[in-house]
């Protein structure tokens, strides 16, 4: 069981901000990032990942994109279902076709 998120997407979002806002006094992003991450109480490579995500989702950086990612989920969820479905359909099928050449040879 995942356990819920301790940052709001908000708070997230505003962290995100805060170190795009104050790359230029760091010396370096990471620097920038653990500067921040002890300030808003999550370890920096929490936040690093937020920060990421975002360039990924803001185009600036390759990857896939959190909607993308969304829809993949998605698409496997749906996948999975109609595979069940199949086989249960597939196993109702035999299960019906049996029974009507047992049904003939009586």
């Amino acid at each position: 069981m995942r356990k819920s998120p301790k940052f709001s997407p908000e708070m997230r979002e505003r962290a995100v901000r805060m170190v795009q806002e104050h790359r230029s006094e760091h010396p370096s992003q990471w620097a920038a990032i653990e500067s921040i991450a002890a300030k808003v109480g999550c370890v920096p490579q929490t936040l690093h990942i937020w920060v990421k995500q975002h360039e990924i989702d803001a185009g600036q950086r390759d990857g896939v994109s959190t909607a993308e990612a969304q829809r993949i989920k998605e698409l496997e969820r749906e996948n999975r279902e109609l595979r069940k479905a199949n086989e249960i359909l597939k196993l109702a099928s035999a299960f019906f076709a049996q029974a009507e050449l047992d049904r003939r040879l009586k």
